[in-house]
């Protein structure tokens, strides 16, 4: 026998009676869809997996060539600086240095400034290697997006940057100066419209 709940035992929550299933065949994804970080992360997955498909035939993996990239247009940058840049742990990158520098596609030389550092550059394999995944990683991201104009490309990267990257002193507007946000209908009309 169920007791009925006193003041100090709440009753179960209910789902809202308007809920449908998931077995009915649709899935609400309306909620996630109103994040960035949601967004931003299916644009991610669909350019990895092909990044990952098309990439395979260097043996590079998208931190891998981020780090190659990085060295190749910043010849002489330290380890410090790629973990900075990238975000990434120092002991991860010290195992991945030493895997590109046993595949003979960067060299450690001494830095010329700071005796406690390393100076990373990439090997004659090393740029062969990126001529080609630059190439290739520039040509599957217009495949990706081919739906797309240059101009909403250019727009889409711009504002992502601001996310990760905003600027040091934003101006933010005073309560008359901020305008009403702008509709769903408003941020897709801007986003087809030519630059």
């Amino acid at each position: 026998m169920t007791r009925a709940p006193g003041p100090e035992q709440a009753p179960a929550p209910q789902p809202p009676a308007d809920t449908e299933p998931a077995a009915s065949g649709r899935i609400n994804t309306d909620f996630l869809e109103t994040l960035i970080g949601y967004n931003a992360r299916r644009a991610a997955l669909s350019i990895i997996g092909v990044f990952l498909e098309r990439m395979a035939v260097y043996g590079v993996r998208p931190v891998d060539f981020s780090v190659l990239s990085l060295i190749r247009h910043n010849p002489g940058i330290t380890s410090r600086q790629l973990c900075a840049a990238l975000g990434l742990l120092p002991p991860n990158l010290v195992l991945m240095l030493n895997q590109l520098e046993g595949r003979q596609l960067l060299e450690k030389r001494p830095h010329p400034t700071d005796g406690r550092a390393v100076a990373l550059h990439l090997s004659a394999n090393g740029h062969a290697l990126m001529d080609e995944a630059e190439a290739t990683a520039s040509q599957l991201e217009r495949d990706a997006t081919a739906h797309m104009t240059e101009h909403q490309r250019q727009t889409l990267m711009r504002l992502l940057k601001l996310v990760y990257q905003p600027p040091a002193n934003p101006a933010k507007p005073t309560r008359r100066q901020r305008a009403p946000a702008p509709s769903s209908g408003q941020l897709a009309a801007d986003a087809g419209s030519p630059g």
